[in-house]
């Protein structure tokens, strides 16, 4: 396959391109991660992840693909963000407890004039999750850096998820199966 570039920072989608075996460079700018109003939760992920793919399209060598990405958890029609800090964590993770949510990837792909972009959803169902369990997720991984406070992969994906509907993948912040898929037929 050919190189690409990865206008993201995530150690999760440099971890499952590495995983695909696809070969890339890392290429990040920082970029507003506001959108429009009035859009569709697809469209925001995907507008959020073509901005990525933007900023840095004439910094990079112009034959190479450019693939960036954008999570957003969805709990009854509100994004929820990054936690801002431990209080913040600990009171998503009590909102999503027992709940089913959203995990919904946007996927912009930059290729010379040609852009492919899409959306992936999963449904997320949590168990009930006592305070004690959710201070114990927060206190020993730190998921700071997560859109919805938790990795699928950590103890709390473990032990918290009760099932999903969807992309595994997704979840951890790239459908790699469905990118890979669409790197091929560029």
């Amino acid at each position: 396959m050919q190189k690409i570039i990865l206008a993201s920072q995530s150690p999760r989608r440099k971890q499952l391109l590495e995983w695909a075996e696809v070969p890339f460079d890392i290429v990040v700018k920082e970029t507003d991660e506001s959108y429009p109003e009035n859009v569709s939760l697809d469209e925001i992920a995907v507008h959020i992840a073509r901005n990525k793919a933007l900023a840095i399209k004439s910094t990079v060598d112009a034959s190479m693909p450019i693939l960036a990405a954008d999570t957003i958890v969805v709990l009854e029609s509100l994004i929820i963000g990054k936690p801002k800090d431990r209080e913040d964590a600990v009171n998503i993770l009590l909102s999503l407890s027992g709940k089913q949510h959203q995990v919904i990837t946007g996927v912009v792909i930059l290729h010379k004039e040609k852009e492919m972009a899409f959306a992936e959803t999963t449904q997320v169902f949590f168990h009930e999750l006592s305070r004690a369990q959710i201070e114990f997720y927060v206190d020993n991984y730190k998921p700071y850096d997560k859109a919805g406070a938790y990795a699928i992969q950590e103890w709390i994906g473990v032990v918290g998820i009760k099932n999903i509907h969807g992309d595994f993948y997704n979840v951890m912040g790239l459908p790699v199966s469905r990118v890979v898929q669409a790197l091929q037929s560029l």
